[in-house]
């Protein structure tokens, strides 16, 4: 029985490096992330957002947002309090935001964060490779690296290189983890925003309900998911920019479910 058990531990841990070995690209890891959660992952959340940012004179500011989401390819922010109509929407490919209630201002924009955390899981993976390749991800660089003491997938990159544009992905659960690119206007800066503290989603799929960024290695901003709720019943007018202002939006109040 002891044999027994032996074996199919190293048999387990086995699995892991034998994975790595059929990773040849950066479509190879986004295809197994998305087939490892394939009518398993969570369609909606909503979830309230505590943010800390550190400016460079050394003061810090408290904010508190309220999001929903909608995959793939739909996020709504209120920025609080809720009655200021300040926000921002990403919907399909374009981001608008909001001032007083009002359209301020839209421009086509794929965020890489919702494309890695979350789209991955819920469009065809053709349009998870082509947008990252128009954000400057070369998928055909994958090498091998470890992140709080887990392996992971890093696309974009060779091993060694921690500037160029990449995304790591964890090996075992095939969530994102981290992603480094050059920042500032002539690229001369790092940005590193990881996604921490995973737990389980109710009904399947994961949550990071904490998001740093980073800027050379020093934090500037920090995110703080609480009142996470996923599988939401959500009205979709909440993601209608024509509609900004009319929705209810004590969504954010909306029991879990099963979507």
């Amino acid at each position: 029985m002891r044999k027994t058990i032996l074996a199919v531990v190293v048999i387990a841990a086995a699995c892991i490096p034998a994975m790595a070995s059929k990773m040849k690209s950066g479509e190879d890891v986004l295809q197994a992330m998305h087939d490892k959660y394939k009518g398993k992952w969570y369609k909606t959340m909503t979830f309230v957002q505590k943010n800390t940012q550190w400016a460079q004179d050394g003061s810090v500011t408290k904010t508190v947002w309220y999001e929903a989401m909608s995959l793939p390819g739909k996020l709504r922010i209120d920025f609080g309090p809720l009655d200021s109509g300040n926000g921002m929407m990403f919907v399909d490919g374009k981001q608008h935001t909001f001032r007083g209630g009002k359209l301020a201002n839209s421009a086509p924009r794929v965020h890489d964060l919702m494309v890695l955390g979350f789209d991955v899981y819920g469009q065809p993976v053709k349009d998870s490779v082509e947008q990252l390749k128009s954000m400057n991800y070369d998928l055909s660089i994958v090498s091998e690296n470890s992140w709080e003491g887990r392996p992971v997938w890093v696309v974009g990159a060779k091993k060694g290189d921690e500037r160029t544009h990449q995304f790591w992905i964890d090996k075992e659960h095939l969530y994102f983890t981290k992603l480094i690119k050059p920042a500032g206007p002539n690229g001369e800066s790092v940005q590193e925003i990881q996604f921490n503290k995973y737990f389980k989603a109710k009904g399947g799929g994961w949550v990071a309900p904490e998001v740093v960024f980073l800027v050379n290695g020093n934090k500037f901003f920090l995110e703080e998911y609480t009142e996470v709720r996923t599988g939401v019943d959500l009205d979709m007018n909440l993601f209608d920019p024509a509609k900004w202002a009319d929705v209810d939006k004590n969504y954010y109040k909306a029991p879990e479910g099963g979507i």
